[in-house]
């Protein structure tokens, strides 16, 4: 049996609505950025799409694991970076990046290979600017001309060599390379040199697979001959390394073209590498990788004021930690390379066995490229590499225009409840407009809250779910009121027929907005993208609902039914005169002995 009217204080709960609200504003306010405005999509507000093209050593087609695999680390990035309202998805072989707002430098970072791999420095040698050559008096008769990939000149002779760079280890001393005595197999031995680099200073294909095979012959004493009649493969493989040293162009890509270099983010981590660091000034010959990045556990950036730049930390894991405490330990005062998707970011030498598992990657960062690198480290590297193909501004008129038209269509579905509900209700009618009103307050704060903490952009789909809404907390009132009606038509007063409507009311009211709020929830768990944002919101303003009709709603109504103005608590000025007028004529059931009911005509 339901509770008497007097049980409830309306105040109560009313100023538990007020709390709520003026804790939730406070918040907005006083919190964050201070702006009481929510985060908008890309439809809305605009921003930047970049299509990623994946790229393999070999330009096929990358598999499709890889590129799931790559979409979900891109996922997890942007949900550590916090960018806001980023939709990653596959097509084709490209992974399209829509961010919202000015965050397109962002978008472009998401996309980095982020393959860090940790390789000692054998040469360094500064890159110098291409002097002009003057004209040369031709040479004597039978004396013959260079050709284009011919003889380079010895490692001795440039001015900045092998033992030119401090700590750096002499890439030909002598003591490095075994003697190589016996017939070689005439595909080790006969190594063709790589052809002339093209203009551009990219290097094809299959030039790359050349001076990799070369390096290999290099470093690893397996492959040299054992018989020292033939140390012509030695040979071979310092001049081939000579050649790729001197090849190579430290000139940095154009940024309006694709990389063409192959090498770049599929470098073969087992074969020595030669390339340049970031900023083009200087060029290695480094060794196979000693250390791969999947080691670190974990990587932050910070400025460091002693160097007086931003710097990135990092924390290898126990595998980690004991391989760069071991190389370390047998190469002070030599030069380890931090290499990043084939290019060098940082060379220092080694002072200290570092044997703590922690160290740090210095350079020309910005503090954001340091934060940037930092968390596609932490994040995990792709399994692919790949190039920025297309990078699009994406204008909001569009979705303005959108916008007016869903804002003027809810706008006018919205008057037409609220004409409806006073032609209806009247004073009550009143209610459900300020009940409205404060609900769309409470979802308005908490919109701006969750875009705040979470990210949460709102879209078109989003605010259409917001104006569905409307109709699911408008229905909570109807369902309220026309039960007022049942108990006033069986000839109860206004008063008591608040409490008892109530009870029977709210059990309606809970089912249907349960079943709502279960149907925006499976289609946020099945859906992605747009859909998912429309079910977030239509399951949200479902909460809220709630909210508003058990601490407003009710309590306004039950102030009304008690209040000692009869312009007031009239039934008739509350649209209940017709059904009062009914109940007048009849009694309320009356329980007899026996259990059973007397029906009155």
């Amino acid at each position: 049996m339901a509770s008497p009217a007097g049980h409830l204080r309306p105040g109560r709960y009313l100023a538990l609505f007020a709390l709520i609200v003026v804790v939730l504003y406070a918040l907005v306010f006083f919190t964050g950025s201070g702006k009481a405005s929510p985060k908008l999509g890309i439809d809305l507000q605009g921003g930047t799409r970049v299509t990623l093209t994946a790229r393999t050593p070999d330009g096929g087609q990358p598999s499709r694991d890889s590129l799931n695999q790559a979409r979900q680390i891109i996922e997890t990035r942007v949900n550590g970076i916090g960018v806001g309202g980023t939709e990653v998805i596959l097509d084709g072989n490209n992974v399209v990046i829509t961010v919202p707002g000015n965050q397109g430098d962002e978008a472009k970072n998401l996309g980095r290979t982020a393959k860090l791999g940790f390789r000692a420095v054998l040469d360094a040698q500064p890159v110098t600017p291409t002097p002009v050559v003057p004209p040369v008096t031709p040479p004597a008769s039978g004396t013959p001309k260079p050709s284009a990939t011919g003889t380079p000149t010895s490692p001795s002779t440039p001015p900045a060599g092998g033992g030119g760079e401090a700590g750096a280890a002499p890439a030909q001393a002598p003591s490095t390379t075994p003697t190589t005595p016996s017939a070689p197999s005439s595909s080790k031995a006969a190594t063709p040199a790589p052809s002339a680099p093209p203009a551009d200073g990219s290097i094809d294909a299959k030039t790359a697979q050349e001076i990799q095979a070369a390096k290999a012959i290099r470093q690893n004493p397996a492959l040299i001959p054992a018989n020292a009649t033939n140390q012509a493969a030695t040979a071979q493989a310092q001049q081939l390394e000579a050649q790729a040293m001197a090849s190579i162009s430290c000139t940095p890509q154009d940024s309006n073209k694709p990389n063409k270099d192959p090498l770049v983010g599929n470098d073969d981590p087992k074969l020595p590498l030669v390339t340049c660091d970031t900023q083009g000034q200087e060029k290695f010959l480094l060794a196979p990788e000693f250390m791969p990045g999947t080691d670190i556990s974990d990587a932050n950036s910070n400025y460091d004021s002693q160097r007086g730049g931003n710097v990135v930390n990092l924390t290898f894991n126990a595998a980690g930690t004991k391989i760069w405490g071991d190389f370390t330990s047998a190469n002070t005062g030599k030069r380890a390379a931090f290499v990043l998707d084939t290019e060098v970011v940082s060379a220092p030498n080694i002072t200290t066995a570092i044997l703590n598992g922690q160290t740090e990657i210095s350079g020309s960062f910005t503090a954001a490229s340091a934060k940037a690198l930092a968390d596609s480290l932490k994040y995990g590297s792709l399994p692919l590499s790949f190039t920025a193909s297309d990078a699009t501004t994406v204008s909001a008129t569009l979705g303005l225009a959108s916008l007016k038209a869903g804002l003027l269509a809810g706008g006018i579905g919205l008057l037409v409840v609220f004409i409806y509900c006073l032609f209806y209700y009247r004073l009550l009618g009143i209610l459900t407009i300020l009940s409205l009103v404060l609900s769309g307050s409470l979802v308005y704060a908490v919109l701006v809250l969750l875009g705040r903490w979470i990210g949460y952009t709102l879209d078109l789909a989003g605010i259409a779910g917001l104006i569905i809404a409307i109709g699911i907390t408008a229905d909570s009132f109807v369902i309220y009121f026309e039960r007022l009606k049942d108990e006033i038509r069986e000839g109860r007063t206004f008063r008591s027929a608040v409490p008892r409507g109530w009870a029977r009311a709210k059990r309606t009211i809970l089912a249907s907005d349960g079943v709502s709020f279960l149907a925006a929830a499976i289609l946020y768990w099945l859906a992605v993208g747009d859909v998912q944002g429309f079910a977030f919101t239509l399951g949200m303003s479902t909460v809220l609902d709630l909210v508003v009709v058990y601490l407003v709603t009710h309590p306004f109504v039950a102030l009304v039914s008690r209040s000692k103005w009869t312009f007031i608590s009239n039934p008739k000025h509350l649209g209940l005169g017709a059904v009062q007028e009914l109940g007048s004529h009849r009694k309320p059931t009356k329980p007899v002995v026996g259990g059973a009911n007397v029906k009155e005509a």
